[in-house]
């Protein structure tokens, strides 16, 4: 593994080493709910959000709108220190649609979570249609002083499937969000989902070829789950959702590695939601165990993220 931007154990590019080589010490990611809604809820696109969508799923139990965002960056952030030893700390406005409210109420919401001395920069979570020149304009102005990261959903490339989930975006909303945060000083993360159905590993594999051409600074990439409530889990009950396997995945998701440009950090590569809420997969696996899982497949193979690319994968003989 030649490149010095490869975690030597994890065998890709992380993106708490990324924040630990640019930041200088370790950086964690606290979670607020800012009290935003999604034009996919309130009938601007559609109602209801997307077929998996319940927010439970994946935000921390103590992220909730009636908090102010202060009392939840103090508990996030205390939290992280006690864990991780964590010394500074980026706001990450998580939960729906983070641009998608007049731009005074964004910079009330966005300078409050900076203003915050151990605070070095905020994480604003989106869709490709939210993103209103004037939210543009305040996000690349904070820019010019703090890190800032937009997470742009895209879930997949395939028009056919993001119409069957009910995204209520298109590929090319997508693209031209992309180019209008270019060149603004601003990071750029996409969410990516594997296991929608009807969909092929290699349908999804074309994604890491899209994103190897974009200024994509980082991604996240997880499971399709069903969880209570959601009509993925009426789907699912119904026998219209088979999930994929865990082998599938892990193996799936090495691949996409393996295609993925180094300079691409990786925020997330498996996602899990509450016991309680759970339908399926059951996996059954801790959080590590998941991580693991994916980093031990690579070792096997003896390959790393980006090595296709360079035709190191088959020089090893592992392909």
């Amino acid at each position: 593994m030649p490149d010095s931007l490869i975690h030597p154990d994890l065998r890709f590019h992380s993106y708490g080493t990324y924040l630990r080589r640019r930041f200088g010490c370790r950086v964690s990611k606290v979670n607020v709910d800012g009290g935003f809604t999604c034009p996919n809820r309130d009938g601007t696109r559609g109602t209801g959000g997307c077929i998996y969508c319940d927010n439970a799923s994946f935000s921390p139990g103590g992220t909730v709108a009636e908090k102010p965002i202060e009392l939840q960056m103090t508990e996030g952030m205390a939290y992280h220190r006690h864990r991780l030893g964590s010394e500074k700390f980026i706001v990450y406005f998580q939960k729906f649609t983070n641009t998608y409210a007049p731009v005074d109420r964004l910079r009330d919401l966005y300078t409050r979570a900076l203003a915050h001395p151990e605070v070095v920069g905020i994480s604003v979570g989106t869709r490709p249609d939210s993103l209103s020149d004037e939210a543009m304009d305040l996000l690349a102005d904070l820019a010019k002083r703090h890190y800032v990261c937009i997470e742009l959903g895209l879930q997949s490339m395939d028009d056919a499937i993001l119409q069957q989930i009910g995204r209520g975006h298109t590929l090319a909303e997508y693209l031209d969000a992309v180019g209008r945060i270019a060149g603004r000083g601003i990071d750029l993360c996409t969410h990516l989902i594997y296991g929608f159905p009807g969909e092929t590993r290699e349908g999804f594999l074309r994604t890491a070829d899209l994103i190897a051409g974009l200024p994509v600074n980082s991604v996240k990439l997880h499971q399709l789950h069903a969880v209570k409530g959601t009509r993925l889990a009426e789907l699912y009950h119904r026998g219209e959702f088979v999930p994929i396997t865990h082998e599938e995945y892990v193996a799936t998701a090495c691949d996409f590695l393996e295609l993925l440009p180094s300079r691409i950090a990786i925020q997330r590569l498996f996602g899990s939601a509450p016991l309680a809420i759970r339908v399926a997969p059951t996996w059954d696996l801790k959080n590590n165990q998941m991580w693991y899982s994916i980093v031990n497949e690579l070792k096997r193979r003896g390959t790393w993220q980006g090595c296709r690319l360079t035709g190191a994968c088959l020089k090893a003989g592992n392909l």
